[in-house]
């Protein structure tokens, strides 16, 4: 099967209808051989072989009844013909106040839910964290052999996993994001154009810089795990730097985990120490080292900047009641893809195809919270945009592609696989 690729355009939820199939029913359990049970039951007589026979009959087929209904989850709201999804995560879970945040905050749209009011968590959608990468597989068959419709993964890191399960199971539906490789008819994949978005924050970045007076600043860029998605984040960074400042000197730096926050702090204060003006981190709830370096050194009357990533993270960067040391965010709508599934699950056109969100789709964009990005900045990102969307602008999505472009960095840690 090749890649069925959808642009979509804002609002645009059309599907395809999948082909059906009944799940495997449960086998009923095998007859007792005659002398199951031993020379103890045979003694007894065969009142008590075929007390015994019951016994055991019952307790298999009531664990074959229990596995069809594991989970209240699964079975209650599938009753009432509603849709239940379960969200599997890495081990920085939906309080990363980024990524995995996002895909929670899509179910809780569909739902009619918010963050302070999730009734109906564990009646329709429930959320497993995996600790380690070794529980990926186990923690996808659970879902699978309790029933969900619906099997949300989040990042590249669950792509093989995902295909051996998807594999054996080819009548349960599972969307994973930030993967198009993944090339089953009962996947869904779904795919950000983060390059986009992220050359927005580096010129909103890079104006406010040169607003303050910067002449020859210097930024930063940390990325958790390298990998062709990371990699858009940093090249559309650094490619909106260079579009105001095409001299500016770049930094950047792999953790290499999603969840060192510790990590990002350090290098975070090594780079602000050196004169680095603003870091723009791409790295799940290890880039939250960043912010917190970013609100110490605020605080302490420094101007550097933090750049926040996927969702909006003005908030997480209070150092006061009216200061943030988040300048910007780049917002990856990870909700708008899981909205998207649900959808297509509740009017029956799910199909396994690959989706990709945009700029023009609303799939990607900046945040405008902070009101240090003054009137002047916006409207300038506006236009922007606008010229990005048109096609007026091209921005390489690749660090291969954007070597070749006059003055990129030759030397920068992405990797385009």
């Amino acid at each position: 099967m090749s890649h069925q690729y959808k642009i979509l355009d804002h609002n645009h939820f059309e599907g395809y209808i999948p082909k059906q199939g009944k799940k495997a029913a449960c086998k009923k359990p095998k007859k007792i051989p005659k002398n199951s049970g031993g020379a103890y039951l045979m003694k007894k007589g065969a009142f008590y072989l075929i007390l015994g026979g019951i016994i055991i009959t019952s307790v298999l087929f009531g664990a074959c009844q229990k596995k069809a209904g594991t989970t209240s989850v699964a079975s209650s709201d599938a009753t009432s013909g509603g849709v239940t999804v379960r969200l599997l995560t890495d081990a920085t879970g939906i309080d990363d106040k980024s990524f995995n945040a996002a895909a929670w905050r899509g179910i809780l749209e569909f739902y009619g839910d918010t963050w302070q009011n999730q009734s109906k968590r564990g009646k329709s959608y429930d959320v497993v964290t995996a600790q380690t990468q070794d529980m990926y597989i186990p923690n996808i068959r659970q879902a699978t052999d309790e029933g969900f419709d619906l099997i949300v993964t989040t990042g590249f890191t669950f792509a093989d996993a995902l295909d051996t399960v998807a594999k054996q199971n080819p009548n349960q539906k599972y969307i994973i994001v930030d993967v198009d490789w993944v090339n089953l008819p009962n996947v869904m994949q779904a795919m950000y154009a983060e390059h986009e978005g992220s050359y927005l924050v580096g010129v909103a970045t890079a104006l406010k810089a040169k607003a303050d007076g910067i002449t020859n600043p210097r930024f930063g860029f940390i990325g958790g795990v390298p990998g062709a998605v990371i990699t858009k984040f940093e090249v559309g960074y650094v490619q909106g730097l260079l579009s105001v400042f095409p001299n500016a000197q770049i930094v950047d730096y792999y953790a290499n985990d999603w969840g060192r926050p510790d990590l990002a702090k350090t290098q975070a204060k090594n780079w602000y120490d050196s004169g680095v003006y603003a870091i723009y981190s791409a790295a799940g709830g290890t880039g939250n080292g960043t912010i917190a370096q970013a609100k110490e050194y605020r605080l302490e009357g420094k101007n550097v900047w933090a750049i926040g990533v996927d969702s909006d993270q003005y908030e997480e960067g209070l150092y006061n009641a009216t200061d943030s040391a988040v300048l910007t965010s780049m917002i990856k709508r990870v909700e708008t893809s899981l909205v998207y599934a649900l959808k297509a699950v509740q009017n029956k056109t799910f199909r396994g195809e690959v989706i990709v969100f945009d700029l023009r789709a609303d799939g990607v964009g900046y945040s405008d919270t902070n009101k240090a990005l003054t009137a002047d900045i916006k409207s300038e990102l506006e236009q922007i945009k606008q010229r990005i969307i048109s096609g007026q602008i091209k921005i390489a999505a690749t660090n291969a592609e954007a070597k070749l472009l006059p003055g990129f960095p030759q030397d920068l840690k992405a990797m385009d696989n």
